[in-house]
Formats: C-alpha cells, structure tokens, sequence
C-alpha cells in the first residue's frame, strides 16, 4: 500500500520508513526539511514538503491508502509558553490539519495511525494503568487528549482510526537511552530523582512491528498501549543500564536540579507511569523483548563488530601510499536476495538512513547517485560538536559482487571500505572490511583506543539494525566462507 507518513525524519519515524519498505510499502513523507529529509531516508522515499498548500496536500493524501501521524516537538525541552505553543502546534494543529486534508478526499485513506503518549495518564505512582485508567489533568495530559481526539475525528468519514499510546521509547541513537548513555558510559550516571517513578518502556523494535501491525491487520482499532509487558522503575532501569555497561551509577540527578534545567517538562521526566499493554496483548501482540535487560543487550550490541591491528593490507596504491594500522570486519546475512540488496548499497544516497542522525549525515554531491568506479561524493558529517567534511571515491566496483570506497578526505589518514556480497539461495552474505589510519602518529593511537573504536562500533551497531530492519536477518546463520576466512 501508499502510506503517508508525518514525522518521517524522527528517531521513531526513520526506523519505521525502512521496515516499510521491506514490507514492499510506497512511503511519502511530509517534511518541512526535504533537503534534510532526502540525507536522513535514502533513495526510496517520496518526499512532500509541509510548505504546500491544503489542496495539494489533499492531493497527496487522496493517492495514499493509510496515513501515519508521528510528528512532534519533544516534550522534554524548558517549557516557556513559547515552546508549549510550539509543542501543541506540532502535535494537535498538525494532526488537525492532516485530518481535515483526508477528510477533503474523494476517497479518504482507509487507516489512520496516530501517535499518542502515556502523559495522557499524569503522575500516577504505584497505581496500574491500561487503555480504559482515568486520564491525567496536567497540561501534558491535556495536551494529548485533544491530541488523540483530533485522530479520533477521522473515523467520521470512514477511516479506521489507531492512537497509539507511546511510552519511553528505547533505540540507538535516539530517545531516552541516547540522552542518558555519554553519562553512564564515562560512570557518572545515576537515577533520575528518588528513582522510585515507574519507566513504562518499549524497545524501538517492537514499537515498529506494534505499528506495522496495526497498519496491516484491520481489527486494530481505538487505544492501543505502546509500552512492554514489564515496566521498570528508574531505580532499577539504572541499575540494568550500570551492570549492562560495567560501570557504577553513583550520581543521581535531583528533582530540584530537574526543575531547574527543564521548569515544568521537570516534572514530567519524574512522573510514574505503570502502564501496562492490556489491550495490546489481547490483540495477540507479541513483544520481542519483554525483559529490559534483553532490551539493553540488545540496543548496547555493536552488531559483531572486529577491530584488530591491520597484519596485512590489501595491496592497493591508496593503501600502499596512506598506509593502515586497523581493520574492521562486521559480517552480516541478510535475509532477502542478492539482486535487491545490492541494488539499495549501490545507490549512494541511501547510505543516509544507515548513518547513526549524531553524525548529522548531509550530501554536498547532486545527484542521483552510484557507486560506479571514480565517481566522487562529498558529505559533510559532524565528530561531536565539530563539522567537517568527507570526500569519498569509489576506487572499484562489481554489480552483484563488491565495490570499494576510499576516503580522500576527511578526518581519517586513510580509510579503505571493502564491501563485498555473496548470494546464498534467497539470502546474501554480506562482509563490510575496513582498513583504516587515525593521523597524529603516537596521539592519534590512543584516540584510537580511547575514542575512535568506541564510536566505530556505535556506527556500524547502529548501521547493522538499520540493515535488519530494512531487509531483515536471518539469525544464526554461518557466515560466508569470505567472511569466515577474513575473521581467521
């Protein structure tokens, strides 16, 4: 089917757009950046900008049949009354100006998936809450009351109408995990608070199937709970994440620090909320990861990242003249044949949505783009806080087989990226291998050790589940005999 998705460029709405596709879903995504958008989402999303006026936006819907509603300013921001505006216009007026858009269809879409937040519920403590627990009366909670009831407006014209009550969402690169993670990792993190408030959470990979399942099975309808069976309170998360990273968790943050940084939105990082998937459950719904531990493992995996010292390079005049100190190998069986595969890599724009969003992922180079031999493409990417940009040249290239890129510029002294497949029946084998050099001599070996490592293992973690979620993986299978003898 077409689906029309809002949102599309968030932490949420990027992992969904690629499960889309592998389902074999036309996606047209509403942006108010498509320069952005186009980085972040690849070759294989149609992109609409949010500039166009109500009749072409009508338009745009009236070809889709299913919209999903995702956009939203973040909630854990200082509240001035400027950023409330911001945060209601962005939630309930676009939800509003999406539904009138269908309702002004000759033929409206026939499902609507809306977000929505367990804020809906207020600061609950101990108590358990589902789809039918008394609502909140917070500002928060209003906020998604009239949140959930302009979705529920669509269903006055025929369409099938989801909210999907979402709450802490935890994935790479994104949400509550990746603003706690710097912090716990360098064994300075701590709980939030007294740490007694409840944490209803939700690995971003059973958040997509929950939605690709209401999308795709028509008894779906009403409230839905977006949370795991099993919430935790932030005392215990902490403990879990700690133990996960091998770190202590000493330095909690206190309540009063909260209100000072965030005013109002304070209070909300501090709400309990148990809520449990009741009606989720009772649809069938089965949750991959129902335990946070098996969570945390999961999101902290870097995917079978090797990082080892480089014996001995591939005989290349880049290598040769640049030199190499380190290979990295991740190998990596897709569940989804060799031709579809390697027709996603070979179209350098969707190198995007496999790049973590901290690395602000932007393309100088028009396109369209392939990775055909001597073609060169220029990113611009950020290390932290600092900008720079990276000139790549596709030094070979195989259909079906492999190409090479090299870094020509940009911030490593030499950087050689072997990608190579292999078909296997209706899977493929794919190895990524990459010998490359940190400069500075002896300062840049340990920046090597104490920085670079990490944060490779982060990109190409982050880059594996982007890969599952695109195309699925087959799980325990062997690897390649390519891949096997490079790992030897």
């Amino acid at each position: 089917m077409k689906v029309f998705v809002t949102g599309a460029t968030g932490f949420v709405g990027s992992a969904l757009c690629l499960a889309l596709r592998r389902r074999g879903h036309e996606v047209v995504a509403l942006t108010r950046r498509p320069k952005d958008a186009r980085d972040s989402l690849g070759a294989e999303i149609e992109i609409c900008d949010s500039a166009l006026s109500d009749e072409a936006l009508t338009r745009v819907i009236g070809e889709c049949d299913a919209v999903i509603n995702l956009a939203g300013a973040p909630v854990a921001q200082r509240w001035t009354e400027s950023t409330k505006a911001t945060i209601w216009r962005s939630r309930v007026d676009l939800t509003q100006r999406v539904v009138d858009a269908m309702r002004r269809c000759a033929k409206p879409p026939k499902t609507l998936l809306s977000t929505s937040a367990v804020g809906i519920y207020g600061d609950r403590g101990d108590a358990l809450l589902d789809h039918q627990s008394e609502l909140g009366e917070d500002w928060l909670a209003e906020l998604t009351k009239a949140w959930e009831a302009e979705a529920a407006n669509a269903a006055e014209f025929g369409t099938r109408v989801v909210s999907l009550r979402i709450g802490l969402v935890l994935g790479r690169e994104g949400g509550v995990l990746a603003k706690m993670l710097p912090a716990f990792r360098a064994g300075v993190g701590g709980r939030l608070g007294s740490g007694a408030q409840w944490m209803p959470w939700i690995h971003l990979d059973d958040l997509v199937r929950l939605f690709m399942r209401a999308l795709e099975d028509g008894s779906w309808e009403g409230v839905v709970e977006a949370v795991g069976p099993a919430p935790v309170t932030n005392r215990e998360f902490t403990r879990v994440l700690g133990e996960a990273l091998g770190r202590p968790t000493l330095f909690p943050v206190p309540t009063v620090a909260l209100r000072l940084l965030f005013g109002g939105a304070g209070r909300v990082i501090v709400a309990s909320q148990r809520c449990m998937p009741t009606r989720t459950l009772e649809l069938g719904f089965e949750f991959r990861f129902a335990r946070v531990e098996d969570a945390l493992a999961d999101l902290l995996d870097d995917g079978g990242v090797r990082i080892e010292a480089a014996a001995s390079p591939p005989s290349h005049p880049y290598l040769d003249a640049r030199g190499a100190t380190h290979c990295l190998e991740q190998a990596t069986v897709i569940d989804a044949p060799l031709d579809e595969v390697f027709a996603f890599f070979e179209r350098a724009e969707n190198l995007g949505p496999l790049t973590p969003p901290s690395l602000a992922f932007d393309t100088k180079t028009p396109g369209p783009l392939r990775t055909e031999k001597g073609a060169q493409i220029e990113h611009r990417i950020k290390l932290g806080p600092v900008p720079m940009s990276w000139l790549t040249e596709i030094v070979d290239h195989e259909s079906d087989s492999h190409f090479i890129d090299v870094q020509l510029r940009g911030p490593y002294r030499a950087w050689f990226h072997e990608h190579r497949f292999e078909a296997r029946g209706s899977q493929t084998h794919m190895l990524d291998r990459v010998h490359y050099k940190v400069p500075f001599g002896p300062i840049g070996r340990v920046a090597n050790r104490l920085f670079v490592q990490g944060q490779l293992r982060r990109i190409f973690g982050f880059r594996a589940a982007a890969i599952r979620r695109r195309f699925g993986e087959a799980a325990g299978q062997p690897a390649s005999p390519s891949a096997q003898s490079a790992a030897e």
